[in-house]
């Protein structure tokens, strides 16, 4: 029982001892543009707004956020590489005042179908925890790629143009021979 005491009491002071991480004083919120398509669609653009707030009472140096999309669409999760999805994909700010904010508007063009998720997370030089905004989920529709109306006129104007190129190129030969056998 005594060394059973004594464990609990060993366990103790290893717990109290090691330093604890305390979250920075940021806050981040993540909303999307109200001008945002309600039914987006591969090839529209969405924008999303972010606002990181310092909560503390000292500046925050050396602040970097950060956008990350990830797909949910059941059977494909992954997080996504934004190279062709957004050209911001992050900012910096050298200082963070206390009480002041820092506002972002992050495009993002949809490549492909699916369910989305983005968030937006900061960190700072002298920070050890990362902080993240509460995710905004969205749905992209495919597009069909193929589109009748694009496609039917060349798909019949080409082939009746080289028909037409082919009776102009054997009309003028057969005038040609028709010279060449008068003279």
């Amino acid at each position: 029982m005594r060394a059973l005491v004594h464990i609990f009491l060993v366990a103790l002071v290893a717990l109290l001892a090691v330093p604890s991480v305390q979250a920075a004083p940021l806050n981040v919120t993540l909303t999307q543009d109200r001008a945002n398509p309600s039914i987006p669609t591969m090839g529209n653009q969405l924008h999303f707004h972010s606002v990181i707030t310092n909560s503390g009472d000292r500046p925050i140096e050396g602040l970097v956020a950060w956008i990350s999309l990830v797909e949910v669409t059941p059977g494909h999760e992954q997080p996504m590489d934004l190279e062709d999805w957004s050209a911001l994909k992050a900012v910096t700010r050298a200082s963070l005042a206390p009480a002041a904010s820092l506002e972002t508007d992050w495009p993002m063009r949809l490549i492909q179908h699916g369910d989305y998720r983005v968030v937006v997370s900061v960190t700072a030089r002298n920070e050890q925890t990362v902080v993240t905004s509460p995710s905004v989920e969205f749905h992209v529709t495919r597009k069909p790629i193929v589109q009748s109306s694009r496609i039917l006129p060349v798909a019949i104007g080409v082939p009746l143009l080289l028909i037409g190129w082919m009776i102009v190129q054997r009309r003028r030969l057969h005038v040609h021979r028709a010279n060449d056998s008068r003279t």
